[in-house]
Order: C-alpha cells, then structure tokens, then sequence
C-alpha cells in the first residue's frame, strides 16, 4: 500500500483572491480602497443625472441591440438620445420607443407622420434593414408572448390553405 501527501504546497494566488488581499490590507488602505470605489460609483451616477438633465431623457444613451436599423447604425453601436420638446419629429428620423410591456428598446427611422386636427401626433416607423414597416410589429409581439396564440394562428392558415387546396 502506498501513502502520498502533500506538505506545504501552495497554490498560487489568482485575480479571484480579493478576499485575500483585502484581508492582507492594513485598516488605512482598506478604507482608501472603499473611498476611491465609492467616489467611481458616485461619478458614475452623477454624469449618467447630469445626461439626463441636458438631454431631456430618461435614458440619454441606448445600445443598439439588432440589425434592424443597419447601415446607419450595426449591433452594439452607442446612441446619444435627446428629448427636446420643441424639435419636432421629422419623417427620415432615428427614434428610438419602447413597447408597453417590453424593456428593450427599438431603434427605428420615421417614414411617416400623422397629425391629426386635435394636435395628436402618431409616427409610422421601420427598421432600415426590415422589408416591411412597424404596422405589424404588435402582431409579432403577441405571436412570441402567448405561444398558445401563435399555434392557434398557424392551425388557422394551415387549415386555410388545406381549404383553398380542395377548392
């Protein structure tokens, strides 16, 4: 039978080791630390107020998340967003809209605007990249929040066309 142990062998320290190296660190440069992360996050939070405040927007900076809006703009790209009450949206515009019930912002151009005599404005939009305008977006929508509806809508077109099929 043989016996094998290991004396004194250390691993060596990896980059994931921060609680080591904070319990390494004397009370003075511990507290340095926390000060210099504080005032980081609180700068953060400060410029990301201080966008808000100029750009009139709840969300002054937006990621471009599909290729719906390609050449002008391509997955991954920054957007600097503005809210100006007085700068009227024209047709050929980047806007950027949120569905009710989605957190994910789309990024679409303006191709038409409807005002209406009461002073209500509705805006038509499409992606760049898309062959079809956002008319059927909320069709879209609902096909991928309630799957049950999506069979139902395709047993109805299959039905459908085993009908004209016979027809």
């Amino acid at each position: 039978m043989v016996h094998t142990s290991t004396v004194g062998v250390h691993l060596p320290a990896s980059g994931l080791d921060i609680f080591g190296v904070l319990r390494k660190m004397n009370k003075r440069q511990l507290y340095y630390q926390v000060l210099n992360f504080a005032m980081i996050v609180s700068s953060a939070l400060m410029i990301w107020k201080g966008l808000i405040v100029l750009t009139g927007s709840d969300s002054p900076i937006v990621v471009v998340l599909s290729g719906s809006v390609e050449p002008a703009f391509h997955r991954g790209d920054l957007l600097f967003l503005t809210n100006f009450r007085e700068d009227p949206i024209r047709a050929g515009e980047i806007v950027v809209f949120k569905v009710e019930g989605r957190d994910i912002p789309i990024v679409h151009r303006v191709i038409k605007v409807h005002e209406k005599d009461n002073g209500d404005i509705k805006f038509l939009t499409k992606g760049d990249n898309n062959e079809v305008d956002d008319r059927g977006f909320m069709v879209t929508i609902i096909v991928n929040d309630y799957p049950k509806f999506k069979y139902a809508l395709l047993g109805v077109m299959g039905a459908y066309v085993l009908l004209k099929r016979e027809s």
